[in-house]
């Protein structure tokens, strides 16, 4: 009897250290609307492979690009709710929550993208995020969606006035509508899933995306000019649930911490490696990266017309 007992005992304490480690395990959904291919999914995938290395397996990663797992709005519920780990989103999105993230959709703001790390990565950036917390949401860092630019079908555009009368797709949020018309040109707000077709079918003559998105959703297809604008530039938040990350121990948060600045290094240099290799945009743009390149290899005329030297919005 005391013989099993003991036995008893020693197999009741393995399975718990067994149950122990695997409540240590963790999985992170990291999720974002890009598309696979895009910058910003290399980025997660550079986190992911850093989270498992440095956590010896202990903590997975699964990437969900191209909004399978819904919209934007949809996952910053799901993470709320503890339902969703993480996800990639523009800044300006986080208006929603947190009205001053609306500045992040000015145009104009940043006249390069080292101004635009500095000010992200510096306090300011970590003051916005930090405004988040109350509202179940932990910034950890910023990843790149860059500098937008203009498409149309209609003709090319070497001034400001080349823009009047065009039908563009903005991002449906009033700024951007009062920008456009500032331009002279009319806004057409539009969920980002509708604007290809949109194109393709004529129902708006153009839309501004960054160059990263225009090639990774191909709208080279059914777009026959460029304007390298540089008219607004899009800081994507890193966020991660709060319940999730308050469910973390401290040696968990150090890695995926150190996992967001790593990888947010290497998707800011694979982002502006398409654009500009030369790897700045000022004093003189070079946009001689391969996706302009592409570009130009089938036909889409590219023009510079940098309106933040040249055109101020009033509001």
């Amino acid at each position: 009897m005391k013989r099993f007992f003991i036995k008893t005992l020693i197999a009741s304490v393995a399975l718990a250290a067994a149950g122990v480690s695997i409540a240590q395990d963790k999985t992170i959904k990291f999720a974002t609307q890009n598309p696979k291919g895009h910058p910003i999914v290399l980025g997660m995938e550079k986190f992911k492979e850093v989270v498992e290395s440095k956590s010896g397996g202990k903590i997975k990663v699964n990437l969900f690009p191209g909004g399978t797992l819904g919209s934007d709005q949809a996952n910053v519920s799901a993470m709320q709710g503890g339902t969703l780990e993480m996800v990639s989103m523009n800044s300006g999105i986080l208006a929603s929550q947190v009205k001053e993230f609306a500045i992040f959709d000015f145009p104009f703001m940043f006249p390069n993208e080292a101004v635009a790390d500095a000010v992200v990565d510096g306090p300011f950036g970590q003051k916005m995020h930090a405004k988040l917390q109350d509202k179940g949401l932990i910034g950890l860092g910023y990843y790149e969606l860059g500098f937008r630019q203009i498409t149309n079908s209609k003709r090319a555009v070497t001034k400001v006035e080349d823009l009047e009368g065009l039908k563009l797709r903005v991002i449906p949020n009033p700024i951007n509508v009062d920008w456009v018309k500032a331009l002279g040109a009319n806004p057409t707000p539009l969920p980002f899933p509708e604007v290809y077709s949109a194109l393709e079918q004529k129902a708006i003559d153009g839309q501004e995306n960054p160059i990263t998105v225009i090639n990774a959703n191909k709208f080279y297809e059914v777009q026959k000019h460029v304007v390298i604008s540089n008219h607004q530039y899009n800081p994507q938040s890193v966020l991660i649930s709060k319940k999730f990350w308050d469910g973390l121990n401290a040696d968990q948060k150090k890695i995926v911490s150190e996992a967001v600045a790593a990888s947010a290094k290497y998707q800011r240099e694979q982002a502006r490696g398409l654009v500009a290799p030369k790897g700045h945009f000022d004093p003189l743009p070079q946009y001689d990266g391969p996706a302009i390149g592409h570009f130009a290899g089938i036909g889409i005329e590219s023009n510079i017309l940098l309106l933040g030297t040249s055109f101020r919005v009033e509001f």
